[in-house]
């Protein structure tokens, strides 16, 4: 391990979490259900290997969904508020493992601590959320046209749900999808990015002392490492009715073809490139608030991350020299050092792609305005460090266009109206998050309209970044259409039954027909 490990406590936080440090060649000790090659994890927060996993191969698979069918035979026939209780179990036990739990999700995946503490609390309070489902899971009641019937429909267990999770957000994500699908009565199957499969192994060890603690089977939670190969097992499996994945526009489309090929249901949470509109009655100082920690916030890594800042010509000098005025106050290392804002990102290929962005920027005709580059030296060894960098461009460049998962903002200029404003916000293909900065009820209210944005979430005087578990999460367009964690977002995780009950000795058919023996 590194010293700097060693000095932010991370050898205690494995320790607590069930994870050795090992050396080449070796594994973690924690190897469910896998057998296959060894997948190797290195912090991007100074390089150094933290630990090795096994990933699963097809065979592995096979067992692992044997296991997990078996499990679902026992667990739908559990009552919910029962399920929910297991689920607030986990939540205490989370509650206990907050601190190293947070400390692995920044040391693996380069998030500040603070943040990474911050994800730990997100999959508590989903939890507490399930929790409170569990005695709600309800359908409705209607009228029947037919004398002496009832009808109503009701909610039942969907089955074994498969996850796919991102590097970004490697733990909270997949509780969001799990505590809702737990208490649904489903039991998961989980394949954490293979850039931040520890944060996996740590999760699994938590819910399975859980489950053995209740004498409940093992296969309620699964969980399996590997590559997109490892995924496309899942993709392709019909013992899987939903598939939850999160990650790119273009493995998002690949997931959702095969899916759909055997007709299964896919919930996506792709890419997003979000725009915060600056009005000219915003407030600047919350403006720049936003702007900024949407920006480099997770050192840009989110895919509420805010990428491009449409400001009104009439305030746009005094916001730009603002937002840049702000960036010269970020301090860029360790992420375990609560005196920094700004991490790494997760790897060198990362970088490549920041360095691209800034490249294409200039070649389609933007202008600089705060340059970027790969720091080094003393602090920087992993190579991962980068600078945020603030680009003046227009909304028709393809880099703008694109999403670049990493810290680089674009300044866009608009006039007249905020119609112009949001026309710029909602021409792109995705359409996650989005903000406008305002203190005209006119324009929050025109933003939040049918007219207005086209995005899944739609936010006044709040920045891009970042949601509450009580609200869905999800985006239209390219970012898949999918919604997780609060509001009615476990209808997903289960199938819907529409029921009538004749409690007559006659049997009167619908819409009148006549059919008589």
């Amino acid at each position: 391990m590194s010293l700097v490990a060693t000095d932010f406590g991370i050898e205690k936080a494995l320790e607590q979490l069930g994870i050795n440090p090992v050396n080449e060649g070796t594994s973690t000790g924690s190897d469910w259900y896998a057998s296959g090659e060894l997948i190797s994890s290195y912090s991007p927060v100074d390089g150094q290997l933290i630990a090795k996993a096994k990933s699963t191969t097809k065979e592995d698979y096979e067992k692992l969904m044997a296991t997990a069918g078996a499990a679902f035979e026992v667990w739908k026939k559990v009552p919910a508020p029962q399920r929910g209780e297991i689920v607030r179990q986990f939540g205490e036990k989370l509650r206990e493992l907050k601190e190293p739990l947070g400390k692995l999700v920044s040391y693996e995946m380069g998030k500040s601590y603070q943040e990474g503490l911050g994800e730990v609390q997100e999959m508590i309070d989903i939890c507490d959320f399930a929790v409170g489902l569990s005695r709600q899971l309800h359908g409705l009641t209607m009228h029947s046209e037919r004398p002496g019937h009832r009808m109503y429909e009701q909610y039942h267990p969907l089955g074994i749900v498969g996850i796919i999770s991102a590097f970004n957000f490697p733990v909270a994500v997949w509780s969001w999808n799990t505590a809702l699908a737990w208490v649904c009565g489903d039991v998961c199957v989980w394949k954490p990015s293979e850039k931040t499969p520890l944060c996996g192994i740590a999760c699994q060890h938590i819910a399975a002392d859980v489950f053995k603690a209740n004498g409940l089977p093992e296969g309620i939670s699964c969980l399996i490492n590997g590559d997109y190969r490892v995924g496309e097992f899942m993709t392709h499996d019909k013992r899987m009715p939903l598939i939850s994945a999160t990650g790119s526009i273009r493995m998002g489309k690949i997931v959702a073809q095969a899916v759909a090929a055997r007709l299964g249901k896919s919930l996506l949470e792709l890419g997003g490139n979000n725009a915060i509109i600056v009005t000219p009655d915003a407030d600047i100082k919350m403006t720049v608030i936003g702007a900024v920690f949407g920006a480099v916030g997770t050192a840009g890594q989110r895919c509420t991350s805010t990428r491009r800042l449409i400001i009104h010509e009439s305030v746009y000098d005094k916001v730009k020299n603002a937002v840049i005025e702000a960036y010269k106050q970020l301090r860029i290392g360790n992420p375990l050092d609560e005196n920094n804002h700004v991490g790494p990102l997760i790897d060198k290929d990362a970088v490549a792609l920041y360095k691209n962005a800034l490249e294409k920027v200039v070649d389609q005709g933007g202008t600089l305005l705060v340059e970027g580059g790969v720091l080094e030296g003393e602090g920087y060894e992993s190579g991962c460090y980068v600078k945020p960098a603030i680009a003046e461009a227009d909304n028709s460049y393809e880099i703008v266009q694109h999403e670049t998962f990493a810290p680089v903002l674009y300044l866009l200029k608009y006039s007249g109206d905020v119609e112009n404003a949001i026309e710029i916000q909602n021409s792109v293909v995705q359409g996650l998050s989005s903000a406008i900065m305002t203190n005209n009820l006119r324009e929050a209210e025109k933003f939040l309209s049918a007219a207005g944005s086209d995005c899944g979430i739609a936010n006044v005087n709040i920045g891009t970044s970042g949601a509450e578990i009580g609200g869905a999460f999800g985006g239209e367009k390219e970012t898949g259409g999918g919604r997780e964690s609060g509001s009615d977002a476990w209808k997903i995780y289960m199938r819907r039954q529409t029921n009538t009950i004749n409690y007559t000795t006659d049997l009167p058919l619908a819409q009148g027909i006549k059919f008589d023996l």
